[in-house]
């Protein structure tokens, strides 16, 4: 193996471990506001938005780096007097529909609204000619 490749196989190898800012967190990323009401209303809406890096989790559950970026400036908006609907719909402009576990109906997001009803319907129709085949014989 030549030393380029064994050095390009060394980079692939730690570029998970290098892909950490190093940075320290957002200094609201892990600290509540000071206001109960305030962080009540942070808090309610990190719940439902979306962390972009593990996909699964909202911003309020993620440790990714990301989504303590995203908790510090829900935080900063709210303390400031923003109210959470301008702070989504930013949100939403910024990173695109996916941020949001509620998205807005259009184009782009009619097959995640229409799929759960058709998935119903087939449903339904499968157990009522499954109930009827089972009835005849």
């Amino acid at each position: 193996m030549t030393r380029l490749a064994l050095a390009a196989l060394f980079l692939f190898a730690a570029s998970p471990a290098l892909a950490q800012s190093g940075l320290p967190p957002a200094p609201l990323a892990y600290n509540q506001l000071p206001d109960p009401a305030k962080e009540a209303e942070a808090k309610a809406l990190m719940n439902t938005l979306r962390c972009l890096v593990c996909q699964g989790q909202s911003i309020a559950d993620s440790d990714a780096e990301m989504a303590g970026d995203m908790r510090a400036l829900v935080r900063e908006r709210i303390d400031r007097g923003e109210k959470p609907e301008a702070i989504r719909a930013w949100l939403i402009e910024r990173y695109g529909s996916y941020v949001s576990y509620d998205p807005p109906l259009d184009a782009a997001t009619l097959p995640l609204w229409i799929a759960p009803l058709v998935l119903l319907a087939v449903g339904i129709l499968l157990a009522r000619s499954s109930i009827r085949r089972r009835r005849r014989h």
